[in-house]
Order: C-alpha cells, then sequence, then structure tokens
C-alpha cells in the first residue's frame, strides 16, 4: 500500500504557511527568487530546491506542529462536509488540526468535496481577477455570424447533455503559484503583460479597447523595442527611446515621430471599389515615395507613431496588446527547440531529467474470485427465455414508458417467448418465394429500433437469437447528414448485412425519396428493410420449435463501436462468452429472481443490453426502461419509477445523476430507500466522483443508503472490466485516490502532496470481474507489463469477453489477442488478453482504477492530457452562462509535428461577445495553470450546430473532421499558437558579412565551380544579307534615333499599317500607316511648341486611355524634343482613389504641359476630381482631338544618344513610386534586341493585350512597331471585362503567331473561359497558330497559372510549348523574353526550406517542401546578368542564390529625382563587384535569383544558362533569421480553403499578418483562422500573428496583376479595410 509522503516533501508548503512573504526582507525575497528562476530552468533538483529554500525561510516561520504522515487511499464516509466554505489562508493551521479531528470521527477529508474542482480552477484565475483580459479581442463585422434558433425543448441545464459528458465538474484540485517574490523580476506567471488593461467591447464595425489604468511598475525595466526586421526604403527607424513598464498603450502612440504638413492627405484609398467585382486596377503608391527624394520629405502624407502607423489607428493598439501578451517568458522549455542542420529535420525534444519515472515492481496479474458453479444454470440464454416463457408467463418482463414519462405497456416472459418464436420462424421461413430460403443461421442481420421502443427491439433480438441470426443493433438514421452516417455504412458492410429489421412506426418515419423509397444513405449496402409487427409475423405450426443448442463459440450478436478516427467496427459476442458475461454479472451485483431494475441506458449496446436486456432475462427480472427522449422532458422520471416499483437496482449515467439533482425541486416525497445497487455505467470517469458525491449528499435524505453507489469499468471490447460490489450496511466506504496532475501526464502515480496544486481525485470502480484475469500494460508499443506506480491500459483474459472485430482480421488481432511481455520482452504465458481500452492502475486491496480512457488521450510534446480532465477545467470555468455544458469537445490535431489541443464549445444565443471572449480568455488560462498545456485552438459554435450521437453526446471525430475541413463555421475563436508551439526550429544567425575575396575566389575554384553568369546572343550592328533584302533595304547601320526609323518608313513604305486597335466587339476602330503616324506626330509636335510654348528637354505628361493617340502623341512629343512621362489615367469611377497618382507623378516629374483627350480633360477639370486634388494648379492642357492643321517648322534631332528619350514611371508591389530615365541609346538598343529575339519584321503580325503604361509594355505597343516595321494589333485589357474572349479569338481570326499579355489577362481567360473550351471550339476558334505566348511580367514566373492556361487551352489548339515568361525590372526594362528560337524554358524544383537560408538546393518533382520553379524566359540579345551576393556584393556560383545584376546597352540611366541623389543613382545603376570584374557597370534589379547550366544546347551549340527568378528583395520579409517570399507563403494560404480568392502577407513589428479575401459566405470567415495558422506553420515554420478575413477586392492589385501588399499594410493599419474578421493570434 503506498501510505508515507516524505517530510521533506511536504515541509515547504508547511513552512510557505506560516510565512508572509512581503513581509520578508528584499534580499530573501530577491534569493528566493533567484531560486524559482534556477527550478524552472532545471538548474537545480526539486529536492535541493526545497532544502535551500527551507534553510532561507527557517529564520522567520511561525513553528506549527507538523502532522503526521497521512494515507493516500482514505476511506470515505458520508460527506456531510461538501457544503463546507473554502478554509482562508488565515485558518490554514487550524484547518489542519481540525481535519485530523474530523478524520477521526470517520468524514470524508475537506479535498474530497465536489465543488473542489471549481474552487481550484477559480484559485488559478484568481492572479487575474484585477486585470480584465488584455488580449486584444478579435475584430468582427456585425453581419458576421446570425444564431441559429435553439432548439425548442433543451433539459434542466438547458443543454441537450451529452451521453458521455457528465455536467458535474471533475473532483480535483489547483494550487495557484505563489506571487512573485521579487517585484523587479517579471514572474513567468505574468501571462499577461501588464501593459495594456481594460475591458475590451466590441463597437458595430470593429472592436476598439478602452484601457484602464496601467498599473504602476518599477521604473527599472525598459520595455522591450520591437525592431521591423525589415525597413522598405520609407520607413522611419524606431525612435530608441527609454520606454518605461508604466506606459500604457496610448504612451506608445504618444513616441510618436510626428511629420504633418498643412493639407496633409490621406493615403489614397483603394478599399472603396465595390466588391465583388474586383474594380478597375490602380497602381498606388503606398503614401507616395519617390525613390531617389529625399527621406525627410518621403511621408508627410499622414501623422505616424515610431513604425510608420497613423496615430488613430485602432488596429496598432491591438496589436501592440498583442505584443504584450506575447512578452511574457514561456514556461522553461523542456529544451525542445529542434536544431537546424542543413536539412533543417525536426528532432524529437531531449527528455527532460527531472521528468518523473516508474519506480515500483513489475505489476502482477489480478485475478477475479472463481465463477462458482450453479446446478441449474441454463445451457444457452434462449434456454432461460423459453423456460420463463414456460414456466413465468405472466410475470412482467419489460415496461416501456410514454414521452411522458408514465407506463405505455408491459411485456410479459410468455409473450416475449411466442413474439420471438414466430419473429423466429417467419425469418427463416416466410421472407422469400416458397422455396428459397433468404437468411441462413449465421447471416447478419441489422436492427433499427428507436430509443423509445424496448419492446420491439426485446422480441427482434431474441427472435434473431432463436433464430440463429447475428442481429447487429444500429441507431435509426435520421438523415442523410448524421453524424457518422457513412461509417455505419462501413459497419453493415464489413458484417456482410443485407437485411434490416424494422417496427412499421420507424419505417414510416425514415427518409425517402419522392418516389417513396427508403433513402440510400451515403456508404451503406442495399438493405431490405422486414417489418417485425406482430401482424406481420406469421404464427409457426404446432410441429416447429426453434433449436437451442448448447452455447458454443460461434457469434451470438454484434455491437457497434465507434473509435477515435470515426471507424465504426462492430464487437463480435460469442454465444458462450454471452452466458458466462450473465452469470458473471449475476454473480458480482447478487441478481435475484424477480427483482425490478430501472435502466437509463441505451438498450442497444454496452451496460444498458448486458444488465437490462440479456442479464435481465437470464434472472427473471422486471425491467423498467427509461428512454433518453423522456429524461429530456422529464429528468426526475427515472427517480420517481425506482420509488413507484420499489426497484432494487437502478442502471444510469452520471448525466442522469446531475440531471435527477436540477429537477430534485419538483418532487419532494421520493424514497430511494429500496435501492440495493445504484449502477454508474460511467463510473471510470474521472470526474464521475463528484456527480456520485453531490447526488448521495443530496438523496440521503431520500433513504439513498451511500454502499448502494456502485462505479463500474466497461468497454465493448473486454465487457465488464471492474464493478463495485454492492456494500454491506455500515461496512467501510471504499477507498479514493488522491492523484497529482502532472505525474499523469507522464503515465506516473505520484500522490498529491500539496494542498491544492492541480490533483485529480478518483474512486475506484471495484474488483475485477469474477473468472477474469486481469493486467495493465503500456498503452504503445509491445503489451509489456507495467510497474505498480505506472498507468497502463487494462487488459482481460476472461471467457466473457468479445471475440473480434468482425470482418476486420488485422485490427482484431492487435485488440483480442494481446499476449504481455515482461521488462525483457519474454511473453509471460500462453493466454490472451484483450485489450480494453481503459487507462488506469491496481490500487491497495486490488481495487482498480480508471483515469481515463486510450480514446480520450490527447499526446502533446511527449505529455499525456485526458479530454475529460480538460472538458471538466473548462466547465469549472465562471461563467458557465457563456457554453452549454454537456457539448464541449476536446480532441487533438496534428500540426508542425506535435499534437495540439482544440476545444470546440457550443455558445449560448445570450451570450455577449464580450462574455464569450472573456470566458475563452479564462479557460485558457485555467488549462494552461493546471494542465501544464497550451491550447491551440478554442472555437465557439452557434447553439445546436455541433454533430451529435443518437444520444445526444457530441461526436468527436465529425467535429475534428469539420474543424479540419472548414465547415465548423464557428462564431467565436481564439487561437494561441505563440504559446504552445515551442518545437520551432531555431531562429537563424546570421553569419558577419566580411569575407575577403580571396576566400570567396578560392573556394570557388576549389568547388570546381563557375561563377553564375549568364549572356544573350551578340547584338551585332550588321543584319545578315537575307534579313537586309527581306526589311526593304533598311540601312545597314541603325538608326540611332526612333523618330528618324519613323521619317523613313513614312518615306519608304507610306501605306504599310503599323498598328491597329480593337475595340470589345473585335472591331478595328483605330489603324495607323507609317505616313497617318507621322503626320499626326507632327500636328502634336506644333501644338506643343504653340498652345504649350515648351522648350526642349521639359517633360510633357501623356495621359491617355489605351489607343493609337497614345503613340501619336509619345511621337510628337520626340518630334518638338521634350520628354514624354506616360501617365495611366484616372478611373471615372474612382477618382478618389486613382487622381492622387497622376497628380504626385505630374509633381514630380515638374511636368510643364499635359497631352490628352477631350474626355479626360473635362474630368481633371471637373468637381469630382476637386474633391480630391487642388484642380487649379494643372499645367497647361493640350487635347489632342482637335489640333491645327500645322507642320513644327523642323524635328527634332538630338544632339547625342545619351539624352533621355522618355521617363518611365511605375508604382512597384512594395508601394515605391519610381522614375526612370530611358536613353535614345536605350530605346533603340531595346528595339533592336526584341526584333532580334522575336524575329520581328514587316511582314509580321503581333497581337498585344497589355497596359501601354509603364516598362515593357510600353515599348511593345508604342516602340517595337516603329523600329521593326511589324503590325501590332492592339487590344486594350479593360475591354475584356465586357468580351473575355475578345483577345483569343483575335488571334484565331487574325492568325496570330506571336502574342504578349499580362497575368492579369491570363487569370481573366482562365477564370472566365476555362469551362467554356467548347463554345469557344463550335464558335471557330483555334490557337494553332500561337507559337508563342509571352507574360509580361516583372515577379516571379506563375508557373500553376502559365500551366493552368496551357491545359485548358489545349483542347482550342494551343501548343503546351507556345506559353512562356519575360523579365524586366526598374533598371532594365527587359533582361528575358522567351523568344521564337532556343530551346523551351525549362523548370526545376528547389528545397524551400534551403531558399530560406538564401541557398538554392535543386530536389526531385514532388519531394515535400519543394517549390517549382520556371525560367523567366531566354536572356535577350546584348544582355550579361550575373548573380551576386548582395551584402559582400561579390560573384556566387552556379545554382546559387544572390541578386540579379544585369548590364546591357539598353539599361535604365537612372531614377529620376528632383534632388540627384547621386549615392541611390551609382548604388543601383552604376555598381562594381567586390572582386572577379571590377571594371564593367551593372546595374542592380533588386530581385533575387540565380543561374543554372542546363543539358540543353542555345542556337550556337553551348550549353544554355538558364535564369530563374525567385522574387524581388523589397518584398521579401525576415523572419526569425530567415527570408521568406510572400509568394509561397500566399500559395500555401489559397491551398487552405476553398473560400479563399486571394490572400497578401506582410509583416507589422516583427508579427505575420495574413490578409484573406473571403468569397463564400460569411459563416467561413472564422473557419479559415485554424486552417490558415495550420497551413503557415506547416510549411513555413512560421507562427500567424494577426489573421484578416475581408470581402474579394479588397487586395490592391496593380495593372499588371502584382498584390500591392505595403498598401495593404498601410489600409489595414490605418483601420480603413473594413474586415469581416481578424483575429489576433495569442
Amino acid at each position: 500500500m503506498i501510505t508515507n509522503i516524505s517530510k521533506a516533501a511536504a515541509l515547504p508548503t508547511m513552512t510557505d504557511r506560516g510565512v508572509d512573504l512581503s513581509a520578508l526582507p528584499k534580499e530573501v525575497r530577491d534569493q528566493l527568487a533567484e531560486l524559482d528562476l534556477e527550478l524552472s530552468e532545471g538548474d537545480i533538483t526539486q529536492k535541493g530546491y526545497e532544502k535551500k529554500r527551507t534553510k532561507l525561510l527557517a529564520p522567520y516561520i511561525i513553528q506549527a506542529p507538523v502532522p503526521p504522515p497521512q494515507n493516500d487511499f482514505q476511506p470515505p464516509a458520508p460527506s456531510s462536509s461538501s457544503q463546507a466554505p473554502p478554509p482562508s489562508s488565515s485558518s490554514r493551521y487550524r484547518e489542519r488540526r481540525s481535519r485530523r479531528t474530523h478524520r477521526r470521527g470517520g468524514t470524508r477529508d475537506d479535498r474530497y468535496r465536489s465543488d473542489v474542482h471549481s474552487e481550484a480552477v477559480q484559485a488559478a484565475l484568481a492572479k487575474h481577477k484585477e486585470e480584465k483580459m488584455a488580449l486584444p479581442m478579435p475584430t468582427k463585422r456585425r453581419s458576421t455570424y446570425v444564431q441559429s434558433p435553439i432548439e425548442t425543448r433543451t433539459p434542466p441545464d438547458s443543454s441537450s447533455g451529452s451521453e458521455d459528458e457528465t455536467s458535474v465538474r471533475r473532483q480535483s484540485s489547483v494550487i495557484a503559484p505563489p506571487p512573485p517574490v521579487n517585484s523587479n523580476k517579471q514572474s513567468p506567471d505574468c501571462w499577461i503583460s501588464r501593459s495594456a488593461q481594460g475591458s475590451s467591447t466590441s463597437s458595430s464595425a470593429s472592436s476598439t479597447l478602452s484601457h484602464g489604468e496601467a498599473k504602476p511598475q518599477p521604473q527599472s525595466q525598459p520595455q522591450p523595442q520591437y525592431k521591423p526586421q525589415y525597413q522598405p526604403l520609407y520607413q522611419p527607424q524606431y525612435q530608441s527611446q527609454e520606454q518605461s513598464r508604466t506606459a500604457a498603450v496610448t504612451d506608445m502612440l504618444a513616441h510618436s515621430r510626428i511629420a504633418a504638413s498643412e493639407n496633409s492627405a490621406p493615403p489614397p484609398d483603394v478599399t472603396t471599389v465595390a466588391p465583388p467585382t474586383r474594380g478597375p486596377r490602380v497602381d498606388l503608391p503606398s503614401n507616395a515615395v519617390v525613390q531617389g527624394m529625399s527621406r525627410g520629405q518621403s511621408r508627410s502624407s499622414m501623422m505616424e507613431t515610431a513604425d510608420g502607423v497613423p496615430v488613430s489607428s485602432r488596429v496598432s493598439t491591438k496589436i501592440q496588446q498583442l505584443l504584450n501578451t506575447l512578452k511574457r517568458p514561456k514556461r522553461p522549455p523542456l529544451s525542445e527547440f529542434f536544431t537546424d542542420d542543413s536539412e533543417e529535420i525536426v528532432q524529437v525534444p531531449q527528455p527532460d531529467p527531472n521528468t518523473p519515472k516508474p519506480e515500483g515492481r513489475q505489476i502482477i496479474p489480478v485475478k477475479g474470485e472463481p465463477l462458482g458453479v450453479v446446478s441449474n444454470w441454463p445451457p444457452a440464454l434462449q434456454a432461460a427465455l423459453a423456460r420463463w416463457g414456460a414456466t413465468q408467463g405472466k410475470s412482467p418482463a419489460l415496461t416501456a414508458l410514454d414521452i411522458t414519462g408514465k407506463p405505455l405497456y408491459t411485456l410479459t416472459y410468455g409473450k416475449l417467448w411466442s413474439r420471438s418464436v414466430k419473429l423466429a420462424y417467419t425469418l427463416l421461413n416466410k421472407l422469400g418465394n416458397k422455396n428459397e430460403q433468404i437468411l441462413k443461421p449465421g447471416d447478419r442481420v441489422a436492427l433499427v429500433y428507436p430509443n423509445s421502443d424496448p419492446g420491439m427491439f426485446w422480441v427482434a433480438f431474441y427472435g434473431c437469437l432463436l433464430a440463429e441470426v447475428i442481429p447487429v443493433p444500429i441507431e435509426v438514421p435520421l438523415s442523410r447528414k448524421d453524424a457518422g452516417i457513412s461509417q455505419v455504412g462501413f459497419l453493415l458492410g464489413s458484417c456482410g448485412v443485407s437485411l434490416a429489421l424494422t417496427s412499421e412506426i420507424c419505417l414510416k418515419g425514415l427518409p425517402k425519396t419522392p418516389t417513396g423509397e427508403i433513402l440510400q444513405f451515403k456508404g451503406w449496402p442495399r438493405l431490405k428493410w422486414v417489418i417485425t409487427d406482430s401482424k406481420y409475423l406469421t404464427k409457426p405450426g404446432k410441429d416447429w420449435q426453434p433449436h437451442i443448442p448448447t452455447a458454443n463459440t460461434d457469434p451470438a450478436y454484434i455491437e457497434y463501436k465507434a473509435s477515435k478516427d470515426g471507424t465504426v467496427v462492430g464487437v463480435a459476442m460469442s454465444k458462450v462468452a454471452m452466458l458466462t458475461h450473465c452469470q458473471a454479472l449475476t454473480q458480482a451485483c447478487n441478481y435475484c429472481e424477480g427483482e425490478t431494475l430501472v435502466n437509463v441506458l441505451d438498450f442497444k449496446k454496452e451496460m444498458g443490453l448486458w444488465h437490462g436486456v440479456l442479464t435481465a432475462v437470464m434472472n427473471r427480472i422486471h425491467t423498467i426502461s427509461v428512454p433518453y427522449a423522456v429524461m429530456k422532458a422529464c429528468p426526475l422520471s427515472w427517480v420517481q419509477r425506482v420509488h413507484i416499483h420499489k426497484a432494487r437496482v437502478a442502471l444510469v449515467k452520471c448525466r442522469d445523476l446531475h440531471w435527477a439533482m436540477m429537477a430534485h425541486r419538483d418532487q419532494r416525497d421520493v424514497s430511494l430507500a429500496s435501492l440495493r445497487m445504484l449502477i454508474v455505467a460511467d463510473g471510470a470517469n474521472p470526474w464521475s466522483v463528484s456527480s456520485c458525491d453531490a447526488f448521495l449528499s443530496l438523496f440521503q435524505s431520500h433513504g439513498l443508503k451511500p454502499e448502494v453507489v456502485c462505479p463500474c469499468a466497461a468497454s465493448p471490447e473486454a465487457m465488464t472490466v471492474a464493478i463495485r460490489r454492492p456494500g454491506v450496511l455500515g461496512a467501510p466506504l471504499p477507498a479514493r485516490a488522491i492523484l497529482s496532475m502532472s505525474g499523469l501526464s507522464h503515465g506516473v502515480i505520484r500522490v498529491n502532496t500539496e494542498d491544492k496544486n492541480s490533483a485529480l481525485t478518483v474512486q475506484d470502480v471495484g474488483h475485477v470481474m469474477p473468472g477474469a484475469l486481469m493486467c495493465i500494460v503500456k498503452p504503445d508499443g509491445p503489451p509489456q507489463l507495467c510497474k505498480t506506480d505506472e498507468i497502463g491500459e487494462i487488459i482481460i483474459n476472461s471467457r466473457a469477453g468479445g471475440m473480434m472485430y468482425y470482418g476486420l482480421p488485422g485490427l482484431t488481432k492487435n485488440t483480442f489477442e494481446v499476449i504481455p511481455v515482461n521488462a525483457n520482452g519474454v511473453p509471460i504465458g500462453e493466454i490472451p488478453f484483450v485489450r480494453s481500452g481503459l487507462l488506469g492502475f491496481v490500487g491497495p486491496g486490488s481495487l482498480i482504477f480508471v483515469v481515463g480512457k486510450i480514446e480520450g488521450l490527447l499526446m502533446v510534446s511527449g505529455r499525456r492530457h485526458n479530454a475529460d480532465d480538460l472538458v471538466a477545467t473548462a466547465l469549472a470555468v465562471e461563467p458557465v452562462k457563456t457554453v452549454y455544458r454537456g457539448r464541449i469537445a476536446v480532441f487533438s490535431v496534428s500540426v508542425f509535428y506535435d499534437e495540439r489541443v482544440v476545444i470546440v464549445a457550443e455558445q449560448r444565443p445570450d451570450a455577449s461577445e464580450e462574455d464569450s471572449f472573456q470566458w475563452m480568455s479564462r479557460v485558457l488560462q485555467a488549462i494552461d495553470s493546471i494542465h501544464q498545456v497550451g491550447l491551440y485552438c478554442l472555437a465557439l459554435v452557434p447553439a445546436n450546430t455541433l454533430p451529435k450521437t443518437p444520444l445526444g453526446g457530441i461526436h468527436i471525430s465529425d467535429t475534428k473532421q469539420f474543424f479540419l475541413e472548414g465547415t465548423l463555421h464557428p462564431c467565436n475563436i481564439l487561437m494561441c499558437p505563440h504559446t504552445c508551439v515551442t518545437n520551432l526550429p531555431k531562429p537563424r544567425q546570421k553569419q558577419p558579412v566580411g569575407v575577403g575575396p580571396a576566400s570567396v575566389m578560392v573556394g570557388n575554384l576549389v568547388a570546381g565551380k563557375r561563377i553564375a553568369q549568364a549572356a544573350g546572343r551578340d547584338l551585332g550592328m550588321i543584319e545578315d544579307q537575307d534579313l537586309v533584302r527581306k526589311l526593304c533595304m533598311w540601312p545597314t547601320v541603325m538608326h540611332q534615333y526612333l523618330t528618324e526609323a519613323l521619317q523613313w518608313r513614312a518615306q519608304t513604305d507610306p501605306e504599310h499599317v503599323l498598328f491597329v486597335l480593337l475595340n470589345s466587339k473585335g472591331v478595328a476602330v483605330g489603324t495607323a500607316t507609317c505616313i497617318q503616324l507621322h503626320k499626326r506626330a507632327e500636328k502634336i509636335a506644333a501644338a506643343l511648341t504653340e498652345k504649350g510654348s515648351i522648350n526642349t528637354g521639359e517633360n510633357v505628361v501623356l495621359l491617355f486611355p489605351p489607343s493609337i493617340d497614345l503613340i501619336a502623341a509619345f511621337y510628337g512629343c520626340l518630334y518638338a524634343g521634350c520628354v514624354p512621362v506616360n501617365v495611366r489615367p484616372p478611373h471615372p469611377q474612382n477618382l478618389a482613389a486613382t487622381l492622387p497618382t497622376v497628380r504626385m507623378i505630374i509633381d514630380v516629374s515638374k511636368a510643364a504641359c499635359i497631352l490628352t483627350t477631350q474626355n479626360l480633360m473635362r474630368t481633371l477639370r471637373s468637381k469630382e476630381a476637386a474633391a480630391s486634388v487642388n484642380i487649379k494648379t494643372w499645367p497647361t492642357i493640350i487635347d489632342t482631338d482637335d489640333l491645327p492643321r500645322r507642320r513644327p517648322p523642323q524635328i527634332y534631332r538630338p544632339p547625342t544618344a545619351e539624352m533621355i528619350a522618355y521617363l518611365d514611371f511605375s508604382v512597384s508591389t512594395t508601394g515605391m513610386l519610381t522614375g526612370v530615365k530611358i536613353s535614345h541609346a536605350a530605346v533603340s538598343a531595346l528595339c533592336r534586341s526584341i526584333k532580334l529575339q522575336c524575329e520581328l519584321y514587316s511582314s509580321r503580325q503581333i497581337a498585344i493585350c497589355l497596359d501601354p503604361y509603364c516598362g515593357l509594355g510600353f515599348v511593345l505597343w508604342c516602340l517595337a512597331s516603329v523600329y521593326s516595321g511589324h503590325q501590332s494589333i492592339l487590344i486594350p485589357p479593360f475591354e475584356l471585362e465586357s468580351c473575355l474572349s475578345l483577345w483569343l479569338s483575335t488571334l484565331s481570326q487574325y492568325r496570330v503567331r506571336d502574342t504578349f499579355c499580362s497575368y492579369s489577362v491570363m487569370e481573366l481567360c482562365t477564370k472566365g473561359l476555362g469551362t467554356q473550351t467548347e463554345l469557344l471550339k463550335a464558335r471557330g476558334v483555334n490557337l494553332s497558330c500561337v507559337r508563342s505566348c509571352v507574360v509580361i511580367a516583372e515577379e516571379r514566373p506563375r508557373l500553376s497559372l502559365t500551366q493552368s492556361f496551357s491545359k485548358l487551352f489545349k483542347d482550342v489548339g494551343l501548343s503546351t510549348r507556345a506559353v512562356s515568361t519575360a523579365f524586366g525590372s526598374r533598371v532594365n526594362l527587359a533582361v528575358c523574353l522567351q523568344g521564337t528560337t532556343g530551346p523551351d524554358p525549362c523548370t526545376v524544383y528547389v528545397d524551400m526550406k534551403s531558399l530560406r537560408h538564401d541557398r538554392v538546393r535543386l530536389v526531385e518533382r514532388g519531394a515535400p517542401q519543394s517549390l517549382p520553379l520556371m525560367e523567366s524566359g531566354k536572356i535577350l540579345p546584348g544582355v550579361r546578368v550575373i548573380i551576386v551576393n548582395p551584402e559582400t556584393r561579390g560573384p556566387l556560383g552556379d545554382s546559387h542564390l544572390g541578386e540579379i545584376w544585369v548590364h546591357s546597352p539598353h539599361n535604365a540611366s537612372g531614377y529620376y529625382t528632383i534632388y540627384g541623389e547621386e549615392s541611390l543613382q551609382a548604388n543601383h545603376f552604376n555598381t562594381k563587384l567586390s572582386f572577379g570584374d571590377p571594371q564593367t557597370l551593372w546595374a542592380r534589379t533588386g530581385y533575387l535569383g540565380f543561374v543554372k547550366r542546363t543539358e540543353l544546347l542555345d542556337a550556337s551549340g553551348d550549353r544554355h544558362d538558364a535564369l530563374f527568378v525567385v522574387g524581388s528583395l523589397d518584398e521579401t520579409l525576415e523572419l526569425r533569421g530567415l527570408r521568406y517570399h510572400p509568394i509561397d507563403i500566399e500559395t500555401s494560404v489559397s491551398r487552405a480553403h476553398r473560400s479563399i480568392a486571394e490572400s497578401a502577407v506582410f509583416t507589422w513589428t516583427n508579427l505575420l499578418v495574413v490578409v484573406s479575401e473571403l468569397c463564400g459566405s460569411e459563416q467561413d470567415a472564422l473557419d479559415l483562422v485554424p486552417l490558415i495558422t495550420n497551413v503557415v506553420l506547416e510549411e513555413h515554420h512560421l507562427i500567424v500573428g494577426v489573421v484578416v478575413i475581408v470581402d474579394p477586392g479588397v487586395i490592391p492589385i496593380n495593372s499588371r496583376g502584382e498584390k500591392q501588399r505595403m498598401h495593404l499594410r498601410d489600409s489595414f493599419l490605418a483601420d480603413q479595410l473594413d474586415p469581416i474578421y481578424v483575429a489576433y493570434n495569442m
């Protein structure tokens, strides 16, 4: 017997009691705090800690007598003390003395009181009672979820209660850790940093926080600074100010750096576009920063805090709060950080040396008493029924109740026998035609009867036994959507069931098809339904008698069992096991003939079937069956039945005890004195002890005797494992065990010595069944016998146990044929045992204690937690008015190499948003304090939406399935990944940069690596002779200027059509021949000099829709000698968002004049425009629709080709507005390069569906045709919105060989036309003519989009090899472009983990964590690229990741800056390598990529070097020392749920923020939060800080189809997104 507790262990608690810690001298408190820290970090053992602590406190102890050692297992007695109030700390000494006197008097120890667990939880939460939660409350749009109507009828607790979950709190106790001793140290217990307190309230659109006063804290501790890990060019640095702890969030905002100007305009807002269409594409600079402008000017457009966050922002206060909650130190880790080696394989955490280990000897199998020999015992159960039917025909067998709880009918043994015989005869002889027998003995038959009709079930069950067919009782299917319905189909299939028995009423209620046939349920075999009502049965002739053989090992019946993962299996019972089990129960429960039994359990399975149907008939017992529906309507009905019938035995669950107590006031005059046994079927549940105690204390006054309460333990496989025998009056009550929860989590039994520190009180379930042998084995791995102080799985050897899982031999072997082994792995005998699925141990006197079930076990970080324990803790958190008691599901999901605990509960309709959040926060704290396990997710769903089991419990596996599929639809959710995910790889420490050139070079040479560089072919000046003839004798030396080329074409081939513009109907609405274009350009040049009085070299803004006018205006400017600046016109429906960008480019470029159309001129001067910009200060506006018929005196020719030809302005995805200068030399070099790559000449036609405002799009639209003479068919992308097929049908109609488009166009076609390829075919669209379709972009190729496009349109003739991509950047508009010759673009797979470390590791297709990358087209003629380490500026080797640098005659000349900041210029445009080739000038593209030499050959026969672009350096996120590309995280997020349309990520103060557009209904919004968190954690090893769910079209996308993440970030922080939901992950 485990008795004495070591005095040393008890000392600290004793010593603490006599000492007021706050009164101790400061140095003693400091030493104590240091000691606590040492213990928490594992630097000192528990024993050493206690010794040192006792020594420190010894001088201050108020001496008190130490009590003698106590027994762990104490004999309980009537718990009259269960109402006593909790002792105050001042009376602890008195309490200890009185406890000893109590014990002598035989009353129960205070720790056994039923309300002890809720007290414990309150104690754990008491630390936080002053502060309202400082966790930021989620923000929710009001419409997000509409409560579903509640059920019309709910039981007493207004809960439909669960079959298994009792609603009484589990008995267990917890201690709140002592307050931190040293107030200067931040204690690990401070869950929440106190810098922000106040109640969280929810406003209509999004919630705000009202801050209470911050508690003054010692000044000594500076607040940690959260420095953003990467700073875009415009972001002001964090101010390094000492911030004391006193600072509340408001102070954080006050340390702002305010740079407000008088007319500071807010940033242009893109979010006002009406969903669901994405609306006009807009290029928006994020708060307008011009690259190259001085910093001071950059962001004067709004007041900001030190992080560039608008002061008004509610979001920022929320995030600040979130950061504050994350500052609390984590529990000391069990050294669980995985090391990150080159493979970054996640390793198992090292075991903690202080983990308790089992120390006892090996357990000896426990034997039950022998099964008694009875002389007149029947040879089979059917024989007992035959005997009672013949000799005691009038005696009652079963009484059924109606819905009000009144008796409906009584079935006598005579009637039961005669009806069963009739049914047996009918089944065997009357189902088919005359000669065919449908059922043979041994066939399986489904029994489908409702819970309210036990009589029909009894007849059917015994009828099957008599016919020797095997009954398989199942639940009545109510609809196709029943929880687990398809799994029942699996059971019927594995048992080979083809016939179902049911009653007429039940059959009428089954769901039918419109034709009246019974629905075919998902996964079910085809069933033939047979009605078993008496009127349909045939009476057998006098000579027919059922065959009743002696019980053998054939299956008698099959009981269904749902396993943890939801699969339903059938446990087969043999005839002899059924008989032996009845005999064992009769002996253990001392059943007598003619007794009355009240059964509240389900009579179709387990205890309800074994006692209430089988053993009852064996002993001629009268059973009164109380159905679940009656219990819901009248919870006291079973107590009344016991009283009326003077029942001797009652069969209940804890739930029934609880309901009876709730309804107790209705009935004063019931007596339970007749009961000799109150069998508690789920008495094995750890928290059943409190239900039993509470029920006993309430009903003792009604005659209930303490010794009649008989908990038992059972499982479908092992049947009854143990049952407490009915006691003798006055005998001592059985023992209780008070176990340490932390010991239990390590699988060992440790008596809890602390007064309230997380303890679990369990009651015994009596002794092993008669005739059985029991062992305890380890639950996982081989069945090794446990030690005496170890928790393990109970296994049983008995004739009365299940024989197999029917039809599943593999599973059967592991469960029904277990041979235990000793510590050396040697089997201890021959006899097979059955696994019971129960976890427990053997206590003193061979009493069995059960602490949980295998299927409720959650293994988190190597520790075991019991789902039921967590439920009990959650229920003990006040106020429970937030959720329904019996409707809480706890399960674990596997995320990132460990199990994570999830709790889902049904929220009451009247619970307020704040109550719910408050309750959730408190549950988190309670579980963290008591179980030392972090919750991953806590979700509340609307009432009555969780899947239920037939008897009202929550269907756990379906709930888990819904959670993982994103179909749970929570109305409140709290994710806490930061607290429970402790196994992330260690953050990467970057190596210092100072690597000398020599070592790098040597490194390259030693490794035999070639330097990663590649070049296009030579851009020769002399054409080859064939081409010269084709090109109408184009002069051998190229024109340096495009103006000369246009004049030459106008002279030599005036009527050649250069441009054709199409409208949405595919009709050519404008064409331009060489001469027309030349003449129109002349007119514009004349207008500029006359109307605009423009001087040479001045900048002119071109504001045109995509048109031929734009092209003419461009050449007009060149003819006049001014510099054109092409700007996208404002969108007339969205001026507020788009006009400020136009205004800014005009201001920045210092334009002297604007060329535009009449319509746009009106727009610029309209009232609407005046609302967003100052329209009085526009420069001169010239309308090109009305031009004088004049020619300029002469056409301007620049003195040198290095002069600027035009300015190219563009907004980058990081929200940066940059203008680059393109010289005349660069223009002609670029045009020539494209001409060579794409083989363009006069007789060729190309189709362009691009926005002509910047980059390569502008070059192809306006410049290339004039240079090469080919015809360009121009398709403005906005026309596709009214006619999706315009671009593709144009390609087909004009038989175009080469076409250029943008990703947005491709996406539009893929999404809009993907399903209509047959329709396109019917219209005659044929794309077999297309040999190259190039996507123009400045980003990594979107492989999935190009592949989808190729696959979809393969049906209309598109060659799979046609689609390719181009790559350009700000410093060089076209680096790569897939031409007509050369090898196809190749794809490689790289390891994403290596990419994060700035390495490239090539892997095979399909490798885990692999990322496919497609080559970005062929490098253009005249271009050289090299891959460079951006920090050392040294060249890198082949297949290394670095920045792409480019050298080419068409590089841009520099940024267009106002103040000529030369440093930027030199840095980006004229950079030299630090070693290798120090002469060449390179331009830095700002993109990361690598070069790989492939096996393919290029035109010249050399091996081809492919350039792979990985992503923009500005866009990358630096988190945990690793580099992430937003697109990779976004791709993962978009895969997480079908309702995610688009997503974008950015960081804010080290937190990863994910914004997702929801394309489903708003009730899906909260489903996305856990799925997004899971996928980012699994695939990228990152914890998401904030998840924002928004409407479609909110994420701003520019004309090239690129996301503008920085603009989104600003809108989010300025609270302009109007999100559906914002979740702040803890």
